[in-house]
C-alpha cells in the first residue's frame, strides 16, 4: 500500500502538474503556427499535441486532423506539402502538384507568409507569458521595496566596496534601479563580473566598483543554484515593503517587462557559460521541469502559472535559436532566401536539418544527464 500511495503521490504531485503546464505551452505555441498559417491560406493537415500514436482525435471541416498523441513531450502542425512534422519540404512531391495545389502548400506560399507562420509560434509563447504575468499582477499585485541598504554582510563585495547601511542604490552600470528587486535581478546573473553601483549617501552620489561573489543558494525545496551576490540586505523598516497594484493596461506593461527580464537573464546566463563564470549543470531538462512543476503546485495555482510564464518565454527563445529543425533555423533559411532571391537548395537544407537534429538531441541528452545527476547527487 505504501508503494502504491507513494506512486500516486508522485503522479499527482509531479507528473500531472508537469503535463498540464507542458500541454498548455505546446498548445499555445502550435496554435500560433496554425492561426497565421490558416490566415495565410496554407492548408493544414494536422494539429497534434504530443508525438507518436494518436490516442484521440477528429477531423474538422477544413480537413485538419486534431489529435492528442501518446508521447506528451511536444507537438506539431503539419502543413500541406511538408514531408514530415518538422516542416521539411518534400520537393519531389511538390513537383507533382498543380498550380492551385501548390498555392495551398507551405512551400508555395510567399516568403513573408512562411516567415510569419513560423515566427508566430514563439511569438504566441511570449504573448502567453505576458498575459499570465498580467493576470497575476492584476489579481495579486507586486511586492516591492525601496533599494535602501539595511545591512551589509561582513566580508561581502559590498562591504569591501564601501557600501554602508542607509545607502540608497540609484543605478548599476548606468542603469537606474527603483526597487530592491531590480538590484537583485541585475546582480544575480553577473557572478565574478565587475560592476559599478551608484549610491546616494545623504546628498552625495558615490560610484562604488565591486565584483559579485559566486554563491551557491539553496531554495525552500532544497534546490541549489549559483548566483552573483554582493551581500546587502533590506528589511521592512528600511525598504518600506509594500504591495504595488496595477490596472489592466499597467498589468500588461508589467507583464511585458517581466518577460523581458527573463529574456535578458537568459542571454546573460548564456554569456556567463561562454566566459566560464557559470556552470552548464544548471541547464535542466524534462525531469527538472517536472520537479519544478510539482514543487510549485504545493504553493498554489499562482506559483504554477508563474512557472508556466517563465517556461513559455524560455520555449519561445529556444525555438528562435538559429538551429535547423527549430523555428529559428527556418527563419534563418528564409533570411538567406530573401537575400539570394531563391531558396536554399534541397541538399543543403537536408544536411542542415540533420545537423540541427543532432544538436537538439545532444542538448536534450545533456540536459537530461544534468537532471539525473541532480537527483542522485
Amino acid at each position: 500500500m505504501t508503494f502504491l500511495a507513494d506512486t500516486m503521490q508522485f503522479v499527482l504531485g509531479y507528473i500531472v502538474p508537469f503535463l498540464l503546464v507542458l500541454t498548455l505551452l505546446v498548445f499555445v505555441h502550435e496554435m500560433g503556427h496554425y492561426l497565421v498559417g490558416r490566415w495565410s491560406g496554407i492548408r493544414i493537415l494536422a494539429f497534434a499535441v504530443g508525438f507518436g500514436p494518436e490516442l484521440v482525435g477528429y477531423t474538422d471541416r477544413h480537413g485538419t486532423r486534431w489529435k492528442l498523441c501518446a508521447i506528451p513531450l511536444g507537438g506539431y502542425v503539419k502543413f500541406y506539402g511538408d514531408e514530415d512534422a518538422a516542416s521539411i519540404p518534400d520537393y519531389a512531391r511538390l513537383e507533382t502538384f498543380s498550380a492551385e495545389e501548390r498555392d495551398r502548400t507551405f512551400l508555395g506560399a510567399k516568403l513573408w507568409k512562411r516567415a510569419a507562420t513560423v515566427a508566430a509560434g514563439p511569438i504566441a509563447n511570449f504573448i502567453l507569458a505576458i498575459a499570465i504575468f498580467a493576470i497575476l499582477f492584476s489579481i495579486y499585485g507586486k511586492s516591492v521595496a525601496d533599494p535602501i541598504v539595511a545591512e551589509v554582510k561582513a566580508g561581502s563585495a559590498a562591504q569591501e566596496a564601501g557600501v554602508l547601511p542607509g545607502d540608497l542604490l540609484v543605478a548599476i552600470d548606468g542603469n537606474s534601479v527603483t526597487t530592491f528587486d531590480d538590484v537583485r535581478r541585475y546582480v544575480s546573473v553577473r557572478p565574478e563580473t565587475p560592476i559599478t553601483i551608484e549610491v546616494k549617501r545623504k546628498s552625495e552620489i558615490l560610484e562604488l566598483p565591486m565584483v559579485p561573489q559566486r554563491t551557491v543558494i539553496t531554495d525552500q525545496f532544497g534546490n541549489k543554484m549559483e548566483l552573483g551576490i554582493i551581500g546587502i540586505v533590506t528589511n521592512q523598516e528600511t525598504g518600506n515593503f509594500r504591495l504595488q497594484t496595477f490596472g489592466p493596461l499597467e498589468a500588461i506593461g508589467q507583464g511585458a517587462v517581466e518577460s523581458w527580464h527573463i529574456v535578458t537573464g537568459t542571454f546573460n546566463y548564456l554569456a556567463n557559460l561562454v566566459t566560464g563564470r557559470m556552470k552548464a549543470d544548471q541547464l535542466g531538462g524534462p525531469i527538472r521541469v517536472a520537479q519544478a512543476s510539482g514543487q510549485m503546485a504545493t504553493l498554489g495555482v499562482a506559483a504554477v502559472l508563474q512557472l508556466a510564464a517563465v517556461l513559455s518565454v524560455s520555449i519561445g527563445l529556444l525555438n528562435l535559436m538559429p538551429v535547423p529543425v527549430l523555428d529559428g533555423g527556418h527563419l534563418m533559411f528564409y533570411a538567406v532566401e530573401a537575400v539570394r532571391g531563391k531558396p536554399v537548395g534541397p541538399g543543403a537544407q537536408d544536411i542542415a536539418f540533420r545537423i540541427g537534429f543532432a544538436m537538439v538531441l545532444m542538448l536534450m541528452v545533456f540536459a537530461t544527464w544534468n537532471d539525473i545527476s541532480m537527483l542522485i547527487g
